[in-house]
């Protein structure tokens, strides 16, 4: 059964819980590979998650010459192999939304990869697990179409115009509307 990733940006309120439980993820070698973002931290507190959105066509994959990055069938776009990744670092600039980062040390890129241990056994991502005001939810198809009916959630798309989009459709689902019409929340 197909899951989906879904963030309701929304609801965030900066606890950073998701962040804390990615490093606890098998195989992240205690590496967070997600980020909280102040929105606009000199007027209020509004934080939104930011994470790998396994995109469909990755660009990250696309540049890589030594084809380090997999994507798997279920969707997820993997960190790179450490016995294919050359440094090249082409990933890191390819990507729109700035995700993937590159470890010097280790001569290899990291990013989140929708913790694919647990995932391919339908377990969800440990973010989604944790997250308590259910900003991130780990959805069955069915469950993403009710919301989308309810939210009339748009397509995720990282340039200016819909027309041209840099990436297109992703396999994780995002929802901003609260941010997008300016509502306040009380938190």
């Amino acid at each position: 059964m197909k899951h989906y990733l879904y963030i309701e940006m929304d609801n965030c309120v900066g606890c950073r819980s998701c962040l804390a439980a990615c490093t606890q993820c098998g195989g992240h070698d205690e590496r967070n590979r997600n980020y909280v973002l102040d929105v606009n931290p000199f007027v209020d507190r509004q934080t939104i998650p930011l994470m790998c959105l396994h995109c469909i066509d990755p660009a990250c994959a696309r540049s890589c010459p030594a084809q380090a990055i997999q994507v798997t069938k279920e969707g997820a776009v993997l960190s790179a192999l450490t016995e294919k990744c050359v440094g090249c670092q082409n990933c890191t600039i390819a990507c729109p939304y700035g995700i993937p980062k590159f470890d010097r040390a280790q001569n290899l890129m990291y990013k989140c990869d929708l913790c694919y241990d647990r995932t391919k056994e339908g377990i969800p991502p440990m973010c989604a697990s944790v997250c308590p005001t259910n900003t991130l939810q780990w959805l069955t198809e069915e469950e993403w179409k009710t919301k989308e009916q309810r939210h009339a959630i748009g397509q995720w798309s990282a340039s200016r115009s819909p027309e041209s989009p840099l990436e297109g459709e992703t396999n994780v689902k995002i929802s901003l509307p609260g941010i997008l019409q300016g509502i306040q929340k009380l938190y």
